[in-house]
Protein backbone atom coordinates (compact mmCIF):
# COMPACT_ATOMS: atom_id res chain seq x y z
CA UNK A 1 0.00 0.00 0.00
CA UNK A 2 2.91 2.86 1.06
CA UNK A 3 4.42 1.69 -2.29
CA UNK A 4 1.54 2.17 -4.10
CA UNK A 5 0.71 5.36 -2.51
CA UNK A 6 4.29 6.87 -3.50
CA UNK A 7 3.62 5.75 -7.20
CA UNK A 8 0.06 7.82 -7.29
CA UNK A 9 2.23 11.14 -5.19
CA UNK A 10 4.73 10.49 -7.89
CA UNK A 11 2.05 10.89 -10.66
CA UNK A 12 0.15 13.49 -9.14
CA UNK A 13 3.58 15.25 -8.66
CA UNK A 14 4.31 14.56 -12.27
CA UNK A 15 0.90 15.55 -13.55
CA UNK A 16 0.86 19.25 -11.37
CA UNK A 17 5.11 20.04 -13.46
CA UNK A 18 3.25 19.41 -16.59
CA UNK A 19 0.41 21.83 -15.77
CA UNK A 20 2.81 24.15 -14.81
CA UNK A 21 5.37 23.88 -17.50
CA UNK A 22 2.32 24.36 -19.97
CA UNK A 23 0.74 27.00 -17.54
CA UNK A 24 4.48 29.16 -17.67
CA UNK A 25 4.68 28.51 -21.71
CA UNK A 26 1.34 30.45 -22.17
CA UNK A 27 2.33 33.23 -19.99
CA UNK A 28 4.78 33.97 -23.23
CA UNK A 29 1.52 34.87 -24.79
CA UNK A 30 1.07 38.39 -23.90
CA UNK A 31 -3.26 38.17 -24.01
CA UNK A 32 -2.88 35.27 -22.00
CA UNK A 33 -0.52 37.04 -19.18
CA UNK A 34 -2.62 40.49 -19.74
CA UNK A 35 -5.88 37.92 -18.51
CA UNK A 36 -3.94 36.48 -15.54
CA UNK A 37 -2.37 39.84 -14.73
CA UNK A 38 -5.86 41.83 -14.66
CA UNK A 39 -7.57 39.16 -13.23
CA UNK A 40 -4.86 38.25 -10.43
CA UNK A 41 -4.56 34.77 -10.70
CA UNK A 42 -1.78 33.11 -8.67
CA UNK A 43 0.06 30.76 -10.44
CA UNK A 44 -1.54 27.47 -8.63
CA UNK A 45 -4.64 28.64 -9.48
CA UNK A 46 -3.89 29.47 -13.12
CA UNK A 47 -2.19 26.33 -13.79
CA UNK A 48 -5.33 24.04 -12.58
CA UNK A 49 -7.71 26.22 -15.14
CA UNK A 50 -5.02 26.65 -18.19
CA UNK A 51 -7.29 24.93 -20.09
CA UNK A 52 -9.91 27.12 -19.69
CA UNK A 53 -7.99 29.98 -19.60
CA UNK A 54 -6.44 29.03 -23.04
CA UNK A 55 -10.33 29.20 -24.33
CA UNK A 56 -11.02 32.45 -23.16
CA UNK A 57 -7.56 33.77 -24.86
CA UNK A 58 -8.65 31.95 -28.25
CA UNK A 59 -11.69 33.71 -28.41
CA UNK A 60 -10.47 36.53 -26.95
CA UNK A 61 -8.31 37.04 -29.98
CA UNK A 62 -11.14 36.33 -31.90
CA UNK A 63 -12.78 39.55 -30.96
CA UNK A 64 -9.56 41.42 -31.22
CA UNK A 65 -10.18 40.95 -34.89
CA UNK A 66 -13.65 40.98 -35.96
CA UNK A 67 -15.24 43.77 -37.36
CA UNK A 68 -19.12 42.80 -36.25
CA UNK A 69 -21.41 40.23 -35.44
CA UNK A 70 -21.45 39.07 -39.14
CA UNK A 71 -17.88 37.73 -38.35
CA UNK A 72 -18.07 36.22 -34.88
CA UNK A 73 -15.83 33.33 -34.86
CA UNK A 74 -16.53 32.54 -30.92
CA UNK A 75 -18.85 29.54 -29.83
CA UNK A 76 -21.86 31.42 -28.98
CA UNK A 77 -22.38 34.27 -31.57
CA UNK A 78 -21.76 38.23 -29.97
CA UNK A 79 -20.20 36.90 -26.72
CA UNK A 80 -16.39 35.53 -25.21
CA UNK A 81 -15.47 33.51 -22.76
CA UNK A 82 -14.33 35.34 -19.60
CA UNK A 83 -12.94 34.15 -16.67
CA UNK A 84 -14.25 34.72 -13.12
CA UNK A 85 -12.40 33.94 -10.20
CA UNK A 86 -14.22 32.80 -6.73
CA UNK A 87 -11.36 32.12 -4.23
CA UNK A 88 -9.54 28.80 -5.99
CA UNK A 89 -11.89 28.53 -8.61
CA UNK A 90 -12.25 29.94 -11.88
CA UNK A 91 -15.36 29.52 -13.82
CA UNK A 92 -16.12 30.97 -17.78
CA UNK A 93 -19.01 32.91 -18.16
CA UNK A 94 -20.38 34.36 -21.36
CA UNK A 95 -19.62 37.90 -21.76
CA UNK A 96 -21.09 39.72 -24.44
CA UNK A 97 -18.85 41.91 -26.93
CA UNK A 98 -19.10 45.81 -27.92
CA UNK A 99 -20.91 44.60 -30.86
CA UNK A 100 -23.45 42.23 -29.39
CA UNK A 101 -24.21 45.31 -27.16
CA UNK A 102 -24.34 47.67 -29.89
CA UNK A 103 -26.55 45.23 -31.71
CA UNK A 104 -29.19 45.00 -28.48
CA UNK A 105 -28.96 48.89 -28.31
CA UNK A 106 -30.22 49.04 -32.39
CA UNK A 107 -32.95 45.78 -31.52
CA UNK A 108 -33.78 48.12 -28.62
CA UNK A 109 -34.53 51.45 -30.12
CA UNK A 110 -35.84 49.60 -33.18
CA UNK A 111 -38.86 48.64 -31.11
CA UNK A 112 -39.29 51.91 -30.10
CA UNK A 113 -38.69 53.50 -33.35
CA UNK A 114 -41.34 50.74 -34.91
CA UNK A 115 -44.12 52.98 -33.51
CA UNK A 116 -42.88 55.96 -35.12
CA UNK A 117 -43.00 54.28 -38.13
CA UNK A 118 -46.36 53.49 -38.36
CA UNK A 119 -47.41 56.91 -38.30
CA UNK A 120 -44.59 58.05 -40.58
CA UNK A 121 -46.06 60.73 -42.98
CA UNK A 122 -45.10 63.28 -45.42
CA UNK A 123 -46.22 66.44 -43.36
CA UNK A 124 -43.48 64.51 -40.88
CA UNK A 125 -39.94 64.40 -42.73
CA UNK A 126 -37.59 67.34 -41.89
CA UNK A 127 -36.98 69.14 -45.76
CA UNK A 128 -34.36 71.68 -43.66
CA UNK A 129 -31.50 69.40 -43.60
CA UNK A 130 -29.56 69.62 -47.27
CA UNK A 131 -28.42 66.49 -47.28
CA UNK A 132 -31.92 64.55 -47.63
CA UNK A 133 -32.62 66.91 -50.50
CA UNK A 134 -31.61 64.05 -53.10
CA UNK A 135 -33.71 61.67 -51.37
CA UNK A 136 -36.69 63.43 -50.41
CA UNK A 137 -36.84 64.57 -54.27
CA UNK A 138 -36.74 60.92 -55.51
CA UNK A 139 -39.25 59.54 -53.17
CA UNK A 140 -41.68 62.05 -54.39
CA UNK A 141 -41.17 61.47 -57.87
CA UNK A 142 -41.85 58.17 -56.75
CA UNK A 143 -45.03 58.95 -54.82
CA UNK A 144 -46.39 60.82 -57.84
CA UNK A 145 -45.36 58.50 -60.78
CA UNK A 146 -46.59 54.91 -58.90
CA UNK A 147 -48.24 52.98 -60.95
CA UNK A 148 -48.87 48.89 -60.14
CA UNK A 149 -48.61 48.25 -63.70
CA UNK A 150 -45.61 49.91 -64.12
CA UNK A 151 -41.55 48.12 -63.83
CA UNK A 152 -40.48 50.93 -61.11
CA UNK A 153 -37.64 50.51 -59.28
CA UNK A 154 -37.08 51.01 -55.06
CA UNK A 155 -34.41 52.57 -53.60
CA UNK A 156 -31.50 50.78 -52.27
CA UNK A 157 -30.85 53.58 -49.55
CA UNK A 158 -27.72 53.27 -47.50
CA UNK A 159 -25.75 55.34 -44.94
CA UNK A 160 -24.76 56.84 -41.42
CA UNK A 161 -26.56 55.50 -38.40
CA UNK A 162 -29.75 56.74 -36.94
CA UNK A 163 -29.84 59.63 -40.26
CA UNK A 164 -33.85 59.01 -40.69
CA UNK A 165 -33.37 56.32 -43.66
CA UNK A 166 -36.17 54.18 -42.15
CA UNK A 167 -38.65 56.92 -41.48
CA UNK A 168 -38.37 57.65 -45.00
CA UNK A 169 -39.14 54.99 -46.84
CA UNK A 170 -42.21 53.91 -44.07
CA UNK A 171 -43.71 57.64 -45.04
CA UNK A 172 -43.38 56.59 -48.60
CA UNK A 173 -44.84 53.18 -47.61
CA UNK A 174 -47.60 54.85 -45.51
CA UNK A 175 -48.48 57.64 -48.11
CA UNK A 176 -49.24 55.04 -51.04
CA UNK A 177 -50.84 52.57 -48.44
CA UNK A 178 -53.52 55.66 -47.00
CA UNK A 179 -53.93 57.54 -50.64
CA UNK A 180 -53.45 54.83 -53.29
CA UNK A 181 -54.40 51.68 -51.51
CA UNK A 182 -51.21 50.07 -52.14
CA UNK A 183 -50.21 46.69 -50.14
CA UNK A 184 -47.21 46.56 -48.83
CA UNK A 185 -45.01 44.51 -46.33
CA UNK A 186 -41.76 46.47 -44.18
CA UNK A 187 -39.65 43.65 -42.65
CA UNK A 188 -36.93 44.30 -40.04
CA UNK A 189 -34.25 41.86 -42.17
CA UNK A 190 -32.13 40.97 -38.88
CA UNK A 191 -35.47 39.39 -36.96
CA UNK A 192 -36.80 38.00 -40.66
CA UNK A 193 -34.49 34.64 -40.34
CA UNK A 194 -35.22 34.05 -36.94
CA UNK A 195 -38.60 34.22 -37.21
CA UNK A 196 -38.90 31.99 -40.37
CA UNK A 197 -36.33 29.55 -38.16
CA UNK A 198 -39.17 29.27 -35.48
CA UNK A 199 -42.40 28.60 -37.12
CA UNK A 200 -41.75 25.98 -39.97
CA UNK A 201 -45.01 25.49 -40.54
CA UNK A 202 -46.05 29.17 -42.10
CA UNK A 203 -42.75 29.52 -43.49
CA UNK A 204 -43.95 29.04 -47.18
CA UNK A 205 -46.77 31.18 -46.80
CA UNK A 206 -44.31 33.94 -44.83
CA UNK A 207 -42.17 33.67 -48.11
CA UNK A 208 -44.92 33.28 -50.80
CA UNK A 209 -45.92 36.38 -49.37
CA UNK A 210 -42.56 38.45 -48.91
CA UNK A 211 -41.90 37.04 -52.98
CA UNK A 212 -45.14 38.53 -53.97
CA UNK A 213 -46.49 41.49 -52.19
CA UNK A 214 -46.20 44.87 -54.53
CA UNK A 215 -44.17 46.37 -52.42
CA UNK A 216 -41.59 45.51 -49.36
CA UNK A 217 -39.08 47.03 -48.06
CA UNK A 218 -36.25 45.01 -46.18
CA UNK A 219 -34.97 47.33 -43.64
CA UNK A 220 -31.70 47.27 -42.04
CA UNK A 221 -30.19 44.53 -44.65
CA UNK A 222 -26.58 43.88 -43.55
CA UNK A 223 -27.28 43.88 -39.73
CA UNK A 224 -28.01 39.95 -40.06
CA UNK A 225 -25.64 37.05 -38.91
CA UNK A 226 -25.11 35.88 -42.74
CA UNK A 227 -25.85 31.87 -42.74
CA UNK A 228 -25.82 30.36 -46.38
CA UNK A 229 -29.58 29.10 -45.63
CA UNK A 230 -30.66 32.52 -44.61
CA UNK A 231 -28.73 34.67 -47.97
CA UNK A 232 -29.28 32.03 -50.63
CA UNK A 233 -32.43 29.86 -49.78
CA UNK A 234 -34.16 33.12 -48.02
CA UNK A 235 -32.96 36.80 -49.41
CA UNK A 236 -31.84 35.01 -52.80
CA UNK A 237 -35.34 33.54 -53.40
CA UNK A 238 -37.50 36.26 -52.16
CA UNK A 239 -35.08 38.71 -54.11
CA UNK A 240 -34.97 35.88 -57.69
CA UNK A 241 -39.34 36.43 -57.24
CA UNK A 242 -39.19 40.03 -57.22
CA UNK A 243 -37.39 40.43 -59.77
CA UNK A 244 -38.84 38.06 -62.81
CA UNK A 245 -42.38 39.80 -61.27
CA UNK A 246 -40.59 43.48 -61.36
CA UNK A 247 -42.00 43.97 -58.32
CA UNK A 248 -40.87 47.38 -56.22
CA UNK A 249 -38.23 46.63 -53.62
CA UNK A 250 -36.85 48.98 -50.96
CA UNK A 251 -33.29 48.10 -48.82
CA UNK A 252 -32.48 50.27 -46.25
CA UNK A 253 -29.01 49.83 -44.99
CA UNK A 254 -25.95 51.05 -42.90
CA UNK A 255 -23.72 49.26 -45.45
CA UNK A 256 -22.33 50.53 -49.15
CA UNK A 257 -23.47 47.94 -51.73
CA UNK A 258 -19.40 47.28 -52.20
CA UNK A 259 -19.53 46.80 -48.02
CA UNK A 260 -23.11 44.28 -48.53
CA UNK A 261 -21.44 42.68 -50.77
CA UNK A 262 -18.23 41.62 -48.36
CA UNK A 263 -20.58 40.94 -45.39
CA UNK A 264 -22.94 38.61 -47.44
CA UNK A 265 -19.74 36.44 -48.67
CA UNK A 266 -19.24 35.86 -44.84
CA UNK A 267 -20.86 32.50 -44.01
CA UNK A 268 -19.64 30.02 -41.80
CA UNK A 269 -15.88 31.48 -42.23
CA UNK A 270 -16.45 30.86 -45.89
CA UNK A 271 -15.49 33.37 -48.43
CA UNK A 272 -18.40 32.94 -50.95
CA UNK A 273 -17.90 35.53 -53.76
CA UNK A 274 -19.72 34.36 -55.92
CA UNK A 275 -22.96 33.72 -54.43
CA UNK A 276 -22.71 36.95 -52.61
CA UNK A 277 -22.59 38.40 -56.04
CA UNK A 278 -25.62 36.96 -57.39
CA UNK A 279 -27.51 38.59 -54.17
CA UNK A 280 -25.75 42.13 -55.21
CA UNK A 281 -26.77 41.58 -58.93
CA UNK A 282 -30.28 41.76 -58.23
CA UNK A 283 -30.61 44.15 -55.28
CA UNK A 284 -28.76 46.60 -58.21
CA UNK A 285 -31.86 45.24 -60.47
CA UNK A 286 -34.41 46.29 -58.44
CA UNK A 287 -33.07 50.07 -56.55
CA UNK A 288 -31.38 52.64 -57.25
CA UNK A 289 -28.44 53.11 -54.61
CA UNK A 290 -28.59 56.64 -52.95
CA UNK A 291 -26.30 57.87 -49.88
CA UNK A 292 -28.01 59.20 -46.98
CA UNK A 293 -24.92 61.17 -44.78
CA UNK A 294 -26.71 63.23 -41.90
CA UNK A 295 -27.06 64.00 -38.36
CA UNK A 296 -28.17 61.47 -35.82
CA UNK A 297 -31.88 61.80 -36.06
CA UNK A 298 -32.25 59.44 -32.66
CA UNK A 299 -30.13 61.45 -30.23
Amino acid sequence: MEMESLKNNSTVNHLRKELLETYRENLEDKTFSDLVIKNKIKEEVGSLYNSDLEDSVGELKNCSQCKGLFECKNKVMGHYLYPKLMGKIIDLVYVPCQYKKENDKLLEEKNTANKEFLQARFKNIDVKDKNRVEVIKWIKKFYDEYDFYKDMKGLYLHGSFGSGKSFLIYALLNELKENKKVDFVALYFPEVLRDLKEDWDTYRDKMDRYSTVPVLLLDDIGAEQVSEWGRDEVLGTILQNRMNNHLTTFFTSNLTIEELEYHLSLAKSNLDKVKARRIIERIKQLSVDIELITNNKRS
